[in-house]
């Protein structure tokens, strides 16, 4: 069973590379604005409860947020596993996560770090543009699109993020080691964090992935 953490710093390529660990081995990808949308859609009352605080424009607390991811990671599509994007972000929910996945029997045995230096993250995150649509990412050098401005996938519009800048892109770094670094450490403690070189081609990065989670 491959229960997964995907971590590394804005502009690391976790997205990418999420899409193709979930499609691989058949297992949901499940990051934090999904599962909110979801468990909104569904009317459960943990969604509920969430969607009283994102109406407001409030954070969602810890301990809905954490309800949550353990509502998601109960569910049968996580039986073969599950790969966790965005999630944890503190050494709070972290040891929430640990608690919780003992419990329902899906605890993390791997924790994926991919690094990648400050000046490449610059210049992808400039570069980046998104799906208006789906969602899926771009690169205006290093992922282009078939037809330049449409996605491949739905033919939607591709456009920049207000957020994908390098003054932006600093202070998300600066919270990224502040707040989310130190799960690094969390679980190196575990024995379960493989380091992997984000600057690598996307395909020779993937097998670096694949023999991580297979090793």
């Amino acid at each position: 069973m491959i229960n997964v953490i995907l971590m590394g710093p804005p502009g690391a390529g976790k997205g990418t590379n999420a899409k193709r660990i979930a499609s691989y081995y058949a297992i949901p990808h499940i990051s934090t604005g999904d599962m909110f949308r979801e468990a909104i859609k569904n009317h459960t009352p943990l969604g509920e409860t969430a969607q009283g605080y994102i109406n407001k424009g409030l954070l969602v607390p810890d301990d809905v947020t954490i309800g949550l991811v353990k509502e998601r990671l109960s569910q049968a599509d996580c039986d073969k596993g599950f790969l966790l994007d965005g999630f944890p972000r503190t050494l709070e929910q972290a040891d929430a996560l640990t608690k919780m996945s003992e419990e329902i029997g899906r605890s993390v045995n791997h924790v994926l770090n991919i690094e990648v230096p400050e000046s490449i993250l610059i210049d992808r995150i400039s570069g980046r543009r998104v799906c208006k649509v789906c969602g899926a990412p771009y690169h205006v050098r290093n992922l282009k699109p078939k037809v330049e401005g449409v996605c491949d996938l739905c033919g939607g519009e591709l456009y920049q993020r207000k957020d994908d800048n390098e003054e932006t892109l600093k202070e998300r770094l600066n919270a990224y080691h502040k707040q989310t670094e130190p799960l690094i450490e969390y679980y190196s403690k575990l024995g379960v964090v493989r380091d992997l070189d984000g600057t690598k081609d996307l395909d020779v990065l993937f097998e670096d992935i694949k023999k991580a989670l297979e090793d």
